[in-house]
């Protein structure tokens, strides 16, 4: 199994101090990874920086061997193209409809696409994440749920095969949340590489293949979801950093 993503010692710094630092940890193509541990602990750091959206002040990020913050411009769209980000606040363009931010990167990846071509694959996305109202509509009409659903039919509209989930499924519905766990499990049978971020034990236990757990900015530990969760000490540990 080849790694699609490599952390080789990755440091991150903001204004409030060292979030990371000397991660390393490699991601495995067609594997489901949680990344857990508590809050403030440095975990959606780690998934930004594995998706090329913080760029590290320590270390190197790789994308099957290639450093991403190196990357050509036209190594950088096929990875662009070919990975997905969903973010825990949805980073919806407030300044644009619904159909104008899922229209975009269509327009950047599939230039060659038609209107109504582009218009089919939104509202066939839409409909598959449950999301039902206009589209002309700008996100501060919507409720957190549904910010999180157009986040989350953003993410499919290229048919990405790199998932990068932030808290994904926070602020939905159990039927929302349930629709889209669904999906992801369907991304899973496909062959998709997906990292996530998630507090939630219930969708751990049920889709993760490996877990990370990452606390005070390094990694305090990473195993196969079996193998944690059939360590009572490990499992308490997780739930307890899960907790705090």
């Amino acid at each position: 199994m080849a790694a699609i993503i490599e952390l080789k010692n990755a440091g991150f710094s903001a204004t409030e101090g060292r979030i990371l630092q000397g991660v390393t940890v490699e991601f495995y193509e067609g594997r489901t990874t949680a990344i857990v541990g508590p809050s403030g602990g440095g975990k959606s750091t780690a998934l930004k920086i594995s998706a090329g959206l913080l760029v590290p002040d320590q270390g190197e990020v790789l994308y099957n061997g290639i450093n991403i913050n190196t990357m050509n411009r036209s190594e950088n769209l096929d990875f662009r193209r070919e990975s997905a980000f969903v973010f825990q606040d949805s980073a919806l363009w407030a300044n644009q409809n619904l159909y104008q931010i899922l229209e975009l990167p269509l327009r950047i990846h599939y230039p060659q696409m038609t209107k109504d071509e582009r218009t089919d694959r939104i509202n066939a996305v839409t409909a598959e994440v449950g999301y039902r109202k206009d589209l002309r509509i700008r996100p501060a009409l919507l409720s957190m749920g549904e910010q999180k659903l157009i986040g989350f039919a953003r993410a499919l509209l290229c048919n990405p095969t790199l998932l990068f989930l932030d808290e994904w499924t926070e602020s939905l519905d159990e039927f929302s949340a349930d629709r889209l766990v669904k999906i992801v499990k369907r991304k899973q049978k496909e062959g998709a590489s997906i990292l996530f971020v998630c507090h939630d034990m219930r969708i751990i236990k049920d889709i993760a293949d490996y877990i990370v757990i990452i606390a005070d900015g390094t990694v305090a530990f990473q195993e196969t979801k079996e193998h944690i969760l059939n360590d009572p000490e490990l499992s308490n540990y997780l739930r307890m950093g899960m907790a705090l």
